[in-house]
């Protein structure tokens, strides 16, 4: 598992949300990937202009660069966010914004085909790396996912991804 602790700075996100149980999360989030994909940005993907709010969203702040985990509910269930760099400009209804602040993250780089590799490296994080790390923890409530929406398809052997996850010096 390849990490490393970097400085961020404060950035914001825009994305589509839904609640997720964290039993059903890794069945359930590539459904909701899908679904986004079809049900708002198949015209855009397919390069025609963007026709309603939605797709000016996704073209505008590259909605899909970005999964967000926002574990702020309890009770076994997070947030999650198919998500872009928010570059300011009009929310569409249903879409939310949420801000990271400025600060130390891991950065996990992950290849191989997604899902199952990016949750393969999820879970060594949240089981080996954090519980066992003598120098750092965790530090909020919120984690991303980055996608390479420039190179490679999501199923490709060597498709790049990564888990970046905010963390703090203990003590």
């Amino acid at each position: 598992m390849n990490c490393k602790i970097t400085k961020m700075f404060q950035f914001k996100v825009i994305g589509f949300q839904k609640v997720f149980d964290n039993d059903t999360a890794y069945q359930e989030i590539p459904k909701f990937w899908d679904n986004i994909c079809e049900k708002y940005a198949a015209n855009v993907y397919a390069g025609n202009a963007p026709a309603n709010p939605y797709e000016k969203a996704i073209v505008e702040n590259c909605i899909g660069e970005y999964g967000v985990c926002i574990d702020d509910i309890g009770e076994g269930k997070f947030r999650y966010l198919v998500a872009g760099k928010y570059a300011g400009g009009e929310v569409p209804e249903g879409m939310v914004v949420y801000e990271f602040p400025r600060g130390d993250w891991a950065v996990f780089d992950c290849i191989g085909p997604i899902p199952e590799a990016l949750q393969s490296l999820n879970t060594q994080i949240f089981k080996e790396w954090l519980p066992g790390n003598p120098d750092y923890e965790l530090c909020g409530n919120a984690s991303a996912e980055w996608y390479d929406c420039v190179n490679g398809e999501k199923t490709d052997k060597d498709y790049h991804s990564a888990i970046w996850i905010p963390v703090k010096k203990k003590d």
